[in-house]
């Protein structure tokens, strides 16, 4: 079971790094704004997708400015300088579309990473200025009934952020 997992899984983030490179790529310019100018870099996640903010701002090896955003954090509190990442399982969660409404509003430029459900709700797809779709519908493996089970989200999103960070360094070691 291990050894077809880890296969589905190394598909999964060959699909992404195919599809979503150039994504990837300009996510890292638009947040290394943040880095490099005064602002900060904030982190948005839910659930399981908490991980990549963890990642991001308490890791061994924490993101430059990198603060994770709470969901009763004062929007007051952020500058036309801040950047946000915002990481959550569908790209219709409520509080992500939530916070994501609010930025596009203000005009703070965000990312978002998740996976892109239902065009015609208000979804992060519509609202980020960069949308990176980890096209995790259902679960990896299968059961004896059909049905699926294996969704790692987290290790996708965690996938995607890395290909971010080690950008947003690429970008930040010519500042420097």
């Amino acid at each position: 079971m291990l050894k077809m997992f880890s296969t589905q899984l190394s598909g999964l983030f060959k699909r992404i790094q195919d599809k979503e490179e150039l994504a990837m790529e300009d996510s890292a310019r638009l947040l290394a704004q943040a880095v490099i100018g005064s602002g900060k870099l904030y982190i948005f996640a839910e659930n399981e997708m908490k991980a990549v903010a963890y990642e991001a701002a308490e890791s061994q090896e924490p993101l430059r400015k990198g603060v994770i955003w709470n969901a009763d954090d004062k929007l007051d509190d952020i500058s036309e300088t801040d950047r946000f990442l915002i990481v959550s399982r569908y790209s219709t969660d409520e509080e992500a579309v939530k916070l994501g409404k609010f930025l596009a509003e203000k005009q703070i430029p965000f990312v978002a990473i998740s996976t892109a459900v239902s065009e015609e709700e208000e979804n992060l797809v519509n609202l980020a200025d960069v949308h990176i779709n980890l096209s995790l519908t259902k679960g990896l493996l299968p059961d004896e009934e059909g049905n699926r089970f294996g969704f790692p989200s987290s290790m996708a999103a965690l996938f995607v952020y890395y290909g971010i960070r080690f950008t947003i360094e690429e970008i930040l070691a010519e500042y420097e």
